[in-house]
């Protein structure tokens, strides 16, 4: 039954090395619990908003939150659909994608989290095709987007590697201090220059109505 009302639960992209999963209950459980866990360095901030600041008792509920509330807001004009990233068999990290009046624009926009002792064995890139490939081959998006800080090279580096272009910068508060976002984006021309066999979805068909298509 839970499925029928929320068929996001059956939601799943797979790759040669991991699987995105929307969360269910026990899942997101699990992701809540790892945010407990080092994300980054504490000497930065990769995010926009800097919800790894908060005192790290507080981190698992106001995660757990997050998810129900992301889930509790999605309308078919406004959504955010963060997946669990799974490699084999272990929950490391949260992909997002996101977006408003997609029917009508049919551009995403994309965030992630990866913990950090699984960083640096190419998880983020993979994650972020994975995503990619839901957006632009099972929803039929024309555009992606996303953004780093001016320092965060790992992200970039991603970024740029799966055909990104620079989109320009600007400037916002960092942990309260005027600091450089970069912009990139992804047209699914390009995207289908780099389009990979090895990714499938499964669970989609049902969910379309929820993304505002059909």
């Amino acid at each position: 039954m839970h499925t029928t009302l929320w068929p996001l639960f059956d939601l799943v992209v797979h790759t040669p090395r991991l699987e995105l999963r929307y969360p269910d209950d026990g899942l997101a459980m699990k992701l809540a619990a790892l945010t407990a866990e080092p994300i980054h360095d504490a000497g930065t901030m990769p995010f926009s908003m800097p919800w790894t600041d908060a005192p790290v008792e507080d981190l698992p509920r106001g995660s757990l939150k997050h998810f129900w509330s992301r889930r509790a807001s999605w309308e078919p004009d406004d959504w955010s659909c963060p997946l669990a990233v799974i490699v084999d068999g272990e929950v490391v990290g949260v992909q997002d994608v996101m977006a408003k009046q997609f029917a009508q624009t049919r551009v995403v926009k994309t965030g992630s989290w990866l913990t950090m002792r699984r960083q640096g064995e190419g998880i983020g890139k993979e994650m972020r095709a994975a995503i990619l490939h839901l957006a632009f081959d099972g929803l039929d998006a024309q555009t992606a987007f996303t953004s780093a800080w001016r320092d965060n090279a790992a992200s970039q580096g991603v970024t740029k590697s799966l055909g990104y272009e620079p989109n320009g910068w600007d400037v916002q508060l960092r942990r309260d201090a005027a600091d450089r976002m970069h912009h990139y984006v992804l047209t699914r021309d390009r995207w289908l220059e780099r389009r990979r066999d090895d990714i499938t979805i499964e669970g989609l068909e049902p969910c379309l109505a929820l993304f505002g298509i059909s």
